[in-house]
């Protein structure tokens, strides 16, 4: 049983290791131009000629609005942090824009919001990712890791959640207005796999701890029996060479 906490949170910081990967791919696209981030955005929308100073298509990434070139994100905008997510604002006119967005600021917090809760998983994450170097050596390291890594979960399953909501919603906009839109699968992939990564790794931090805690309980609880047993035989041993002395000297006398 000595062995099982080591594994378990080696197998945690592999599992950890590939949730901040997914995250830093998410939060790099549109940042980072090249392959292979030049592939990713959350939503794409297409025939929108009829917007005014729209690109054809557009696709909405994490850091700007980029068009389409052979298949890649390519003429991207200025990048900007916490992008929203809100055609009026983004592409200044409401020309051609689907009504669905015209009026309101819902899309514009859920993508706000989303932004924000990326990056505090990616923070927690990290730090779990360091802290979890000690839980190679000791269960306080295991608990404090999962402690950190149920955060960063926690923020990971708002902002997929979030995330989710306003591409849907958005694609579900722009084919009502007669415009063709669809939702970035790389994103997505990254995006729940981060969540399932988080969600196993700390289950497997925690995990270590309590089964190396019950090992120690283990080991000391069986010491402690064969330390009762070791003074229960000791005394009954002198009992008996008492009794046994006892009997000669009465004989004697006798």
């Amino acid at each position: 049983m000595g062995a099982v906490r080591p594994l378990l949170s080696l197998a945690s910081l592999v599992i950890l290791a590939g949730g901040v990967l997914f995250q830093f791919f998410t939060v790099l696209s549109g940042g980072v131009t090249s392959a292979p981030e030049n592939r990713f955005y959350f939503l794409e929308a297409s025939n929108i000629g009829n917007i005014p100073g729209a690109r054809n298509p557009s696709r909405w990434t994490f850091f700007a609005i980029c068009g389409v070139n052979n298949g890649l994100d390519g003429n991207c905008g200025a990048t900007v942090p916490a992008l929203p997510f809100d055609p009026p604002r983004n592409f200044g006119t409401t020309q051609g824009v689907p009504e669905q967005f015209i009026g309101t600021h819902q899309y514009y917090y859920l993508s706000r919001f989303m932004f924000a809760f990326y990056l505090v998983a990616l923070f927690f994450a990290v730090i779990g990712l360091l802290t979890g170097l000690l839980a190679l050596c000791s269960r306080l390291g295991g608990y404090l890791s999962g402690l950190n890594v149920a955060i960063a979960l926690f923020f990971q399953t708002l902002a997929a959640a979030l995330m989710t909501a306003w591409t849907v919603k958005g694609r579900n906009a722009f084919r009502s207005n007669g415009q063709d839109a669809r939702l970035g699968v790389y994103l997505y992939g990254f995006t729940w796999a981060a969540m399932g990564c988080f969600l196993i790794s700390t289950i497997l931090f925690c995990c270590g701890g309590v089964l190396d805690r019950d090992s120690g309980w283990g080991i000391r609880r069986n010491k402690s029996t064969r330390s009762t047993r070791s003074h229960k035989s000791a005394a009954r041993g002198s009992f008996f060479a008492d009794t046994e002395s006892q009997r000669r000297v009465k004989d004697n006398y006798s």
